[in-house]
């Protein structure tokens, strides 16, 4: 191996993983047992280098080299990758026994961390597939000088990417696709030292993106580190989702597991947290989402009506609204398109909503872009505080031929998140994209947002002066006699015309 392994290959090493995997365990499982193996080996190989850079500085003094405060994470006796890969039987045995010592050592920030699989099922993982997967993982260093966080992150992603890929369907549970994601982080724009909260944060790849663009657009990512916080209810896919900030250097966040809208993680006193940048893609129309708890929900996340007992799509909504902070509060929620017009109690919530000139931007996005279902999608942007020349006035997108046509998913390309962001940014009218409708108008809507009623398709209608009106009739002429000309001599070399 190279000092600095290539992203690459360290992509194609850990997609051989999943390939090893292959026909024992189902494509939607590959990430229970592939993630936790993945961060299990990298924390032992950057427990080695802490260990070795240790004894370094304390000139071969073992007994110092060993001191807890010289790790970022502790690694108990017996728990070490080498050890699980000593063993010639009951490999699962000892690797479940492992993840649990180490869990237990790093209570506050590794407890829980490599989920709920069941590593000694020797029906599914038999010692053999086991001990073939330890030793394709051992072939590789994963420190920190040999996998670089960025490369090692990037890798991940590329993983998550691919297991949603090979699961299309159940993937619209945990992932969101990084484009869109994007997208909203672009709108949302955190800076420096701002507080943003998921409440539905999958594989945090929404939190992940919030850490690129502070750092890519503001400067210094590590003012958001204790800043970052997210609740998902999946235990599994907490786990990976906490996995990925590690290996993306993340080093404070809070991932909860949790059902967000009965149970919420994060409180200030008495009443929920609030935060700069609220962002999430939850589960669609939700069923049994809590509205038995609703009723008389202790934080008022009612507060414009009750939702529909079939469809929480406005219970995130509200849940959102009120972690927004007074002052610089803003968010951005993935939803389907019918939250924009459907009626009954969901349009006495709009009405409420937009009442309070809250709402700053309705976006309807292209078909098939989200995992798990061929519809499209929106997005909608609200503020605590919207500029003065926006107040009481709604951005109406329509950015629904935005995207570039695959096989089986459709994308957002960056130049599609580009022109997106730029319409977004202007907030003006734009012949068949865009209109920036009045509050009143929307009123006169009976507030039913539903885009073809704000943005009707542009028409193309080809315009020409008369002088190229007339240079193409004379075109077409030529090309008439020509082709009677042409025929005419056919006819005669047949002898069917004299």
């Amino acid at each position: 191996m190279s000092a600095t392994l290539p992203l690459a290959q360290l992509e194609s090493h850990l997609w051989e993983s999943a390939n090893i995997l292959r026909g024992t365990v189902d494509a939607a499982d590959f990430k229970n047992y592939v993630f936790p193996l993945l961060f299990y080996k990298r924390i032992s190989d950057v427990h080695d280098e802490e260990y070795r850079t240790a004894l370094k500085e304390a000139e071969g003094d073992e007994e110092y080299a060993l001191f807890p405060q010289n790790y970022r994470f502790q690694i108990p006796e017996g728990c070490h990758w080498r050890d699980v890969r000593a063993k010639a039987a009951n490999v699962g045995q000892a690797l479940q026994a492992a993840m649990r010592g180490i869990e237990k050592s790093n209570p506050g920030t590794l407890y829980g961390i490599f989920g709920d699989a069941q590593w000694t099922n020797k029906e599914r993982l038999s010692d053999a597939l086991l001990r073939d997967l330890i030793e394709h993982f051992s072939r590789i260093d994963l420190g920190n000088a040999n996998a670089q966080a960025d490369i090692l992150g990037q890798s991940y992603e590329y993983l998550i990417k691919k297991f949603a890929d090979a699961t299309n369907k159940k993937a619209g549970e945990f992932y969101t696709p990084r484009s869109v994601v994007r997208l909203m982080v672009n709108i949302l724009d955190p800076k420096e030292g701002e507080s943003i909260y998921d409440p539905a944060c999958g594989t945090g790849g929404m939190l992940l993106e919030a850490i690129h663009h502070v750092k890519e657009n503001h400067g210094d990512d590590r003012t958001l580190w204790g800043r970052l916080f997210g609740q998902e209810k999946n235990l599994t896919t907490s786990a990976i989702a906490r996995m990925n900030l590690f290996l993306h250097g993340a080093s404070d966040f809070q991932i909860v597991r949790g059902d967000t809208l009965r149970n919420s993680a994060f409180f200030s006193g008495d009443s929920l947290a609030v935060f700069d940048c609220v962002i999430a893609n939850p589960p669609f129309s939700l069923e049994k989402w809590g509205e038995e708890v609703w009723a008389n929900d202790p934080f008022g996340r009612n507060f414009a009506g009750m939702p529909p007992a079939k469809s929480g799509d406005y219970a995130w909504v509200q849940h959102m609204i009120r972690s927004m902070a007074p002052k610089t509060g803003r968010m951005a929620v993935v939803l389907p398109h019918g939250a924009l017009f459907r009626m009954g109690a969901e349009g006495k919530i709009r009405q409420k909503l937009l009442g309070m000139d809250l709402l700053e931007a309705v976006i309807g996005l292209g078909p098939n872009l989200f995992y798990g279902t061929g519809l499209a999608a929106c997005v909608l942007v609200l503020r605590q505080r919207k500029a003065k020349e926006r107040r009481n006035k709604v951005l109406i997108l329509d950015a629904s031929k935005e995207f570039k046509s695959g096989r089986a998913q459709n994308e957002l390309l960056p130049e599609h998140v580009e022109r997106i962001h730029q319409w977004y940014k202007d907030f003006k009218d734009v012949e068949g994209v865009a209109k920036v409708a009045t509050l009143e108008e929307i009123a006169a809507n009976d507030h039913n947002l539903n885009i073809p009623r704000y943005v009707e398709p542009k028409v193309e209608q080809e315009t020409m002066t008369v002088e190229e009106a007339m240079r193409r009739l004379k075109e077409r002429a030529d090309a008439a006699f020509a082709a009677e000309d042409k025929l005419i001599q056919i006819l005669k070399r047949e002898g069917l015309l004299q």
